[in-house]
């Protein structure tokens, strides 16, 4: 089982929306996968269907150890995609942990209880570095990182990898980055190639070559709790998450082979520099 987290500390870059889309997408692709929302705003919850409101078996009482995590678990309406949901509740879970010991490490006890039941578990943090993104961060494999294609793209970025350092040496020094992802990329915007060019700069290769086009469809999609493969997956955004997914799989697994017809989508979606 490989645990993701999906984070950035600076909100609006699309955070959300790939942790529900890359989920759903691994799920589409027969990937066993579980979303968990650690955000108290729920917004991963609600876009895939479930009453944030009135949801009672969260990741809260799991995290606090008033409950286990298989009670938390939800089937969503695709195969192969289970949701643990996140409501309000959860603010309260950095109070409950301050006299926990080794509360860092709550999600991560949580996390050993399946670690049999999945390929996949990606984590949707909230945009900031407190405790719960710290928890995140110390039972993951890999982060996860979206950027909005705009002019302050990198702004603190700096943050974020210091707290990744942190957490390396102190808490799970077997994290690693696994990328950065476009996200709203607008092809009209010239200043897209140089947002580009140094977010290359800073991860290298570890720059997803997919990028994810700003789409009014893939906006639309969480009012109706569904993730963009369900909703509308001929769209542009549909097809960016799918391209997603593929070159996902293909970096932890090159011997995996798409449909052709994917693998032509792949190229599609990847930001021509030319």
């Amino acid at each position: 089982m490989e645990i993701i987290v999906v984070a950035n500390q600076k909100g609006g870059v699309g955070k959300t929306t790939t942790a529900i889309n890359l989920a759903a997408t691994l799920a589409y692709l027969s990937q066993e996968t579980l979303l968990l929302d650690m955000d108290p705003q729920g917004n991963a919850t609600s876009g895939l269907g479930f009453d944030k409101n009135s949801i009672r078996d969260t990741i809260y009482p799991v995290l606090i150890g008033e409950k286990g995590i298989e009670s938390a678990i939800r089937q969503s309406s695709m195969h192969w995609l289970d949701i643990i949901c996140a409501n309000r509740d959860l603010t309260g879970a950095e109070v409950d942990l301050i006299s926990v010991e080794e509360r860092e490490f709550a999600l991560k006890r949580a996390l050993d209880g399946v670690e049999s039941m999945y390929k996949y578990v990606i984590v949707d943090c909230p945009p900031s570095l407190g405790l719960l993104t710290l928890n995140g961060l110390a039972a993951a494999h890999k982060i996860l990182v979206p950027m909005q294609c705009e002019y302050y793209a990198l702004e603190g970025l700096s943050d974020l990898f210091n707290t990744i350092r942190r957490v390396k040496e102190s808490l799970n020094p077997n994290l690693e980055v696994d990328g950065a992802l476009m996200t709203m990329f607008d092809g009209r915007n010239s200043l897209a190639k140089q947002v580009r060019g140094e977010l290359e700069k800073f991860f290298g290769e570890k720059l997803y070559q997919t990028v994810i086009p700003r789409s009014v469809r893939l906006a639309e999609a969480p009012s109706f709790g569904k993730p963009i493969l369900v909703y509308d997956p001929s769209s542009k955004g549909g097809k960016g998450y799918l391209a997603l997914g593929i070159e996902f799989l293909k970096r932890r697994r090159p011997d995996w082979q798409a449909p052709e017809a994917w693998q032509r989508l792949t190229k599609e979606m990847a930001f021509d520099l030319s």
